[in-house]
């Protein structure tokens, strides 16, 4: 052992080991990763959090005339992270486009979701779309994902990763 670890307490080189097991653990990761290029995504998750891949996902929801799923979902996740100053705004912006019955974009919502985000819409709060985003990320998981792994412009995607 080096003179310079020597000196420092166990409890220092403790978690230097932990850290060391962790970093192992990521570069494994990253590797398996890696070694799935040429393969599509498995999971929506992973497809959503590339641009590529999220680019073919929506080229192909356009397709089949159902991006406004995917565009509300996005919607939920910006407005999510934005500035409590602007998600009144925002969050109007998300009810009027995908929410209400006559929206230009409607998602498919049933009515107890859609009627809870109605009486939330005056105390809007971080959170405030998370169950109508993750009914959406379901749908767009069970059966928009399956059928974009099995078009065509899945090969777009197994490019970007």
């Amino acid at each position: 052992m080096c003179k310079g670890l020597s000196s420092l307490p166990s409890s220092c080189l403790e978690k230097a080991k932990g850290m060391r097991v962790k970093l192992s653990h990521l570069a494994e990761t990253h590797h398996k990763h890696k070694a799935q290029d040429g393969k599509p995504p498995q999971d929506l998750e992973t497809l959503l959090n590339h641009k590529s891949g999220l680019q073919a996902f929506r080229g192909f929801l356009q397709k089949e005339f159902s991006e406004e799923n995917l565009e509300f979902w996005l919607a939920c996740e910006d407005y999510r992270v934005s500035p409590s100053h602007l998600q009144k705004t925002k969050g109007s912006s998300i009810y009027c486009q995908f929410i209400n019955p006559d929206a230009p974009q409607e998602v498919n919502l049933d009515a107890e979701t859609r009627e809870a985000l109605l009486s939330m819409m005056d105390s809007l709060c971080a959170d405030t779309f998370n169950t109508a985003q993750q009914r959406i990320y379901n749908l767009m998981a069970k059966d928009s994902f399956p059928r974009f792994l099995r078009s065509p412009l899945r090969i777009e995607a197994i490019k970007a990763f």
